[in-house]
This record gives C-alpha cells, sequence and structure tokens, in this order.
C-alpha cells in the first residue's frame, strides 16, 4: 500500500473530543444528587493508611460463590479519617479493616486521571456490629442444628492433665508467656507441652488452626486438652475467628480445648463452643495450674484422713492393750482370795454347829480341797481362754499383722515417714516389711 492510499484511507474529523472532555462530561453525569451523600452496605477490602488519609476498596460478593461481582475505590480524606475512625473503633471494638461490612455515606467522584471513587464521609458503626453478630449467630445456630454446639464444652477432663498441646504462632510473645507461667508454677507440678504452630490473624487463621488441630488428632491419645492462645493486639484480627469450618472443628473435637485469644471484652464464636474460656495466655496457664493444685490437695487430703483413722485406731487398741494386760496378773489373785475368804467363813460356821452335825460336815469338808481345786481350774481355763483370745485380736491389730497385709513402714534416721517432704536425695531409707527390713538411697 503506498503512502496516498493511506491518507485516503483516514477517517474525518467528525466532531471528535479529546479524552479530557470525554471525562469532563461523565464527572458531570456523576455529580447528579442521587450519587451525592448516599449510604452505601459493602465489604472492606485493601484497607491501608498514608498520609493521614484511608485508601480502601468496597466490594460486595456473590453470596452462593464468593466471587467479587462489584468493586469502588474509596477515600477517607485525613480530615473526616480520624474522628470516623476513632467512633467507629471506640464503638465496635475494632478497626477499620479488610473484611468487615460497614455501612458508608460518601458521594461518587469522578477524576480525569485516577477515574471514579466514593468519597466517604461518615460510618454507621450499629450496621458492622449487627453484621458480626449476625454471623456469629448464624453459625451458633448452625451448629446447634448439627447438635454439635454443646459437643466440646461437656467434655470430662482426664485427671491428671498435664499433657497440653498448644496451637499459637511461632515465637509469639503470648506463647512465651504461657510457657513461663506454666513451668515456673510454685507446685513444681510437671507439665507436658508442645507447640503446633499456626497463624493467628488474617485470612490464613482459620485453615491454619484447623490445620493444627489435625495433627493434635492424629496423636490424640498423647494429650490431655488443646490451648488456642492468642496474645494482645488488633482487635479486628478476631474476625477471623468468627468462622464456621473453624467453629465446627473445635466444637467436635474430642478432648477438651481452652481458647485464650484477645482481651477481656473481645468475644469470638470459638468463647461460646469451647470447653474452658479464659482472656490471656497467662490465664490459660493458671487455670491449669489450678486444676493440678485442686487435685494434689484433694489427694493430700485423703492421705491425713487415712493416716488419722489409723492412728485412732492404734491408738484405741494399745489402750485396750494395756488394759488387759493390766488386768491378766490381778484376776487370779482376786479369784483365789474370794475363795480363801469363803472357805474361811465356811470353817467359822463348822465351829458354830453343834456336837452332832460335825461329822457330816467334816465328811463334806473333805471333799470342799477337790472341789476348790476343780473350781479353780476351771476359772484358770476361762481366763486362759480369754487370754487366748485377746492375744488373737492383739495380734491381728498389731503392726506386724498390718505388714503382712502388704503395707510397709519407711524410716528415715530411725523416725517413720509419712510425706515426700521429709525426704531428700540422698537419705538413706529403713523400709521394713513382715519377713524383714532393707536399706535404699534415694537419688531421685
Amino acid at each position: 500500500m503506498n503512502a496516498r492510499s493511506f491518507i485516503d484511507r483516514q477517517p474525518e474529523d467528525n466532531g471528535a473530543i479529546t479524552l479530557r472532555e470525554l471525562n469532563r462530561r461523565v464527572a458531570l453525569q456523576l455529580s447528579v444528587p442521587q450519587l451525592q451523600n448516599v449510604w452505601v452496605t459493602a465489604e472492606l477490602s485493601d484497607v491501608r493508611e498514608s498520609g493521614g488519609h484511608c485508601y480502601l476498596e468496597l466490594i460486595d460478593k456473590n453470596e452462593a460463590t464468593g466471587i467479587i461481582d462489584a468493586r469502588l475505590r474509596g477515600i477517607i480524606w485525613a480530615s473526616a479519617f480520624y474522628k470516623m475512625s476513632t467512633n467507629f473503633t471506640t464503638f465496635t471494638g475494632q478497626k477499620l479493616a479488610t473484611g468487615l461490612r460497614v455501612m458508608v455515606r460518601g458521594s461518587v467522584n469522578y477524576h480525569a486521571a485516577y477515574g471514579m471513587s466514593f468519597v466517604i464521609n461518615d460510618i454507621n458503626p450499629s450496621f458492622t456490629m449487627g453484621d458480626v453478630e449476625r454471623r456469629r449467630r448464624e453459625i451458633l445456630m448452625r451448629l446447634d442444628a448439627e447438635g454439635v454446639l454443646e459437643q466440646n464444652r461437656s467434655l470430662e477432663w482426664n485427671v491428671p492433665s498435664l499433657r497440653i498441646a498448644v496451637v499459637s504462632a511461632q515465637g509469639a510473645a503470648g506463647y512465651g508467656d504461657f510457657i513461663n507461667q506454666l513451668y515456673s508454677n510454685t507446685s513444681s507440678i510437671k507439665f507436658v507441652t508442645r507447640l503446633f504452630p499456626a497463624v493467628l490473624q488474617g485470612e490464613k487463621t482459620a485453615s491454619s488452626v484447623i490445620a493444627a488441630l489435625d495433627s493434635i488428632n492424629e496423636d490424640i491419645d498423647n494429650w490431655d486438652c488443646v490451648v488456642i492462645i492468642r496474645g494482645g493486639g488488633a482487635t479486628s484480627d478476631l474476625v477471623s475467628f468468627d468462622n464456621y469450618d473453624l467453629a465446627a472443628n473445635v466444637a467436635q473435637f474430642p478432648i477438651p480445648v481452652v481458647v485464650g485469644i484477645g482481651h477481656e471484652r473481645d468475644v469470638t464464636v470459638l468463647d461460646y463452643i469451647a470447653n474452658v474460656r479464659v482472656k490471656t495466655p497467662t490465664a490459660a496457664a493458671e487455670m491449669l495450674i489450678a486444676r493440678a493444685e485442686e487435685l494434689i490437695s484433694g489427694l493430700r487430703e485423703t492421705a491425713s484422713d487415712m493416716l488419722l483413722a489409723v492412728n485412732e485406731k492404734i491408738s484405741g487398741c494399745s489402750t485396750q492393750l494395756a488394759y488387759l494386760e493390766a488386768q491378766l496378773p490381778v484376776a487370779p489373785v482376786n479369784a483365789v482370795e474370794r475363795k480363801m475368804l469363803r472357805l474361811d467363813s465356811v470353817r467359822s460356821s463348822l465351829y458354830a454347829l453343834t456336837t452332832g452335825r460335825i461329822a457330816p460336815q467334816l465328811l463334806q469338808l473333805d471333799k470342799m480341797p477337790q472341789n476348790i481345786s476343780l473350781a479353780l481350774n476351771n476359772l484358770m481355763a476361762r481366763k486362759h481362754e480369754k487370754l487366748a483370745a485377746s492375744e488373737s485380736l492383739l495380734q491381728a491389730l498389731s503392726p506386724m499383722a498390718t505388714l503382712k497385709r502388704g503395707y510397709t513402714i519407711t524410716r528415715v534416721g530411725g523416725k517413720s515417714v509419712t510425706s515426700l517432704k521429709e525426704i531428700k536425695q540422698g537419705d538413706t531409707l529403713e523400709t521394713i516389711f513382715s519377713d524383714g527390713k532393707i536399706k535404699s538411697i534415694i537419688t531421685e
């Protein structure tokens, strides 16, 4: 094609306008009252601050597919942003952040160089609170309908519960506080912990925590409970925890779950379905320590009651034995003395009888020693039987009998030991059995 032919085919001017003029006309069309100071509901995306201004995107997603089907650039100028964000945070407890649904008021603006945007001049925090609560309520109602809402909350704890699976961010200060509090407990309780790292803020929170729970579940027999902890941070980060899939996993987890994320006034779906909810990682450690200390206290009280009952029984038997020992030498003598007194009485009576009655009485008197001897023998036999019975009772209640039933007596330095606190490393223990005794040295 030659140059002339190319020129001949070029279109004529036909009233063409410049791009600047086109943008001006678009701006005029968008400056209608219907697009000024209008309230709009949307989800925030790509929220960022720069130079005191706030730049963001307003988006709408298809409820069925989750795909964004509407998008508009938004701006909050510095002159309005500070007051607006402060009021929003005070009312909702969270900052403007990606993922929040908001109701904002603004005007459509069209700039020749930057295109169309929505300049925001007000926000309705009640709408955001209502939307968060609505989503949270929908999740809880769904879990309730599925019959799993109270499942984890109703689980019984293992006794003791000392093996703790921890879901937290690697190197997080909250995790460090939890570990320091747990392992420095004043009762010297030995806990076993393992960190299952997870992301606890942003869009990956739910999937990351679910993956950590899956890892714990693969080794579930080695753990007594799960602790999900997160230290201080932006309240807006907690929106990620209001997730149905994450809530369903926690609600149906086979061992108790302890949740300690956010602050005292912050609430997520997990707080309603977990077995225990605490306000901070440190509080989670304190709760676990308190449960263990309560168990130890109960065991010590039981041991004290048992020791008291045994001592009272031994004391009673010792008193009874002392009484019987005191009675054994005296009883036969008293019996003989009583018989001798009676014999003297009989002799006195014989002397008082007339001569005609002496002979029969003398004959009876001759038989008296034999009768007395028989009576004494019978009495002594009964006393021996009673003594033998008492001896059997004493043997049954004696410490040696207790040893024969499988118990032992432990001594240090010749003194009986009743508590671990009385023993230290290097002590020599003397353990007494029913058939002998052994000595051992404490090494641990």
